[in-house]
């Protein structure tokens, strides 16, 4: 028996990618999972190029990793996911001792990769972009939860001018509609009871279905909402541009779309927004939060905020904070701007003092940390549904399970509870989790 490890950093996308890896190596190659690097006869790391220093970060994990590969040279060394594609041939140049690199597009052709370097011994290198070619080597899923993750398109068109997705993931290309309904279906039948529908931007979706028609992304959501089993629908990440009226429309006809939406707005002020490459102001934001304030008044909203862009001055940032205040964000993801590699905003000179950086998104995160304590303070002595996900890692005598707006609440249950919606009424809140007894 031959053991794979895989380490994965980043998105959800990077998560589901990572399945299909060892999806396809255990169901072709007959490899076992393992969590131990020592036990491994093949170490994959999937990675993620969004935050700065993506690069240092591979080299510093692929050293931990040399000293491995020196004690069993027999070890192979792969190297996916989107820093791969950015790189590409300078990851042996800096590391020789990596056997495959393999691209976001490629994973599928790892098998084959694998058993070549088992053969000849030589590098192997594929970061092409083969249209939707993975997919076709679907195999059926296996549920490792209650919640699952499922892909439905590949790439962005937008280009945002801070952005590295469309150079590492390609263009937007939506699976067919078919076989994403099928693999839906596959694991409801397994016991899933909540989708989660994932992409880079899901509501540019237009798959195909079986009679040749384009299946729009909320003519999908319908579809899905029809599988007999699933009763909770989650999707990420959109883009404004894109969030349509009939999207919209959604929240009004399907209840099974959970009350909660991450939809990135980057900044409050049009400027930047603008140097941003984003395509809409802030008042085209706000306008699309009050339709879906309309027809589900009880959404929360979640988003993301990059500071200290280049040219964001502390007038800039002031709007930015007004902006979450006035929308009243329950969460968000918030980073300072780190430049990638090829990007236009790369080439925009950048002033801002790192200490004013760190700073600024001090004074955001706090801001949405009071936010986020103030939705939940709202909670209190509420009835919510909560899908019962397992043991509580806190206290194992309690269950644990997540509300629509992604609360963790931890209570006392019996384990033939796991799997099931059940509801709960609030009784504390803490800073990142509640408490919540049976009704």
């Amino acid at each position: 028996m031959k053991y794979i490890y895989i380490k994965t950093w980043g998105c959800q996308m990077n998560e589901y990618d990572s399945s299909m890896i060892a999806n396809l190596l255990i169901q072709e190659k007959k490899y076992l999972l393992t969590t131990s690097v020592e036990q491994a006869d093949i170490l994959i790391l999937n990675t993620c190029s969004i935050r700065e220093k993506a690069q240092e970060k591979l080299f510093h994990q692929l050293g931990r990793w040399k000293k491995i590969k020196n004690n069993n040279p027999n070890i192979i060394i792969a190297v996916g996911g989107c820093v791969a594609n950015q790189e590409g041939k300078k990851i042996f140049k800096r590391a020789h001792y990596v056997d495959i690199i393999f691209g976001t597009q490629t994973l599928h052709k790892l098998p084959k990769m694998i058993s070549e370097i088992e053969k000849n011994k030589k590098h192997s290198i594929d970061i092409s972009f083969p249209k939707l070619e993975k997919f076709k080597y679907f195999l059926e899923p296996k549920k490792i939860g209650y919640t699952a993750n499922v892909s439905i398109m590949e790439g962005c068109n937008k280009y945002c001018s801070f952005c590295i997705v469309p150079y590492t993931r390609g263009h937007e290309l939506s699976r067919p509609c078919d076989d994403i309904l099928f693999e839906i279906s596959i694991l409801a039948k397994q016991g899933v009871r909540e989708i989660n529908l994932l992409g880079q931007n899901v509501n540019a979706y237009k798959g195909l279905n079986s009679n040749g028609h384009i299946c729009r992304f909320s003519q999908l959501i319908r579809l899905v909402a029809t599988i007999d089993g699933i009763d909770r629908i989650r999707f990420i990440t959109s883009h404004p541009i894109e969030f349509t009226d009939d999207i919209i429309e959604l929240y009004k006809d399907i209840p099974k779309l959970v009350s909660f939406l991450h939809l990135p707005v980057q900044s409050g002020s049009n400027k930047i927004l603008k140097l941003m490459r984003r395509s809409y102001t802030v008042e085209e934001y706000k306008l699309i939060i009050e339709k879906l304030m309309v027809v589900r008044p009880n959404i929360q909203i979640s988003s993301d905020f990059i500071v200290g862009f280049p040219g964001e001055s502390e007038k800039d940032f002031q709007k930015t904070m007004s902006f979450i205040k006035n929308i009243n964000f329950d969460m968000s993801f918030s980073f300072i701007y780190s430049s990638r590699p090829g990007t236009p905003a790369s080439k925009i000179k950048d002033h801002i003092d790192i200490k004013e950086k760190k700073k600024r998104l001090f004074i955001l995160q706090n801001r949405i940390n009071i936010q986020t304590m103030l939705w939940s303070r709202k909670m209190f002595g509420s009835i919510q549904s909560i899908l019962v996900e397992g043991i509580s890692n806190k206290n194992i005598m309690e269950l644990c399970g997540r509300t629509e707006n992604n609360r963790i609440v931890s209570f006392l249950g019996s384990p033939k509870m796991i799997g099931k919606f059940v509801n709960l009424k609030i009784t504390k809140i803490h800073t990142h989790s509640l408490k919540g007894e049976l009704i």
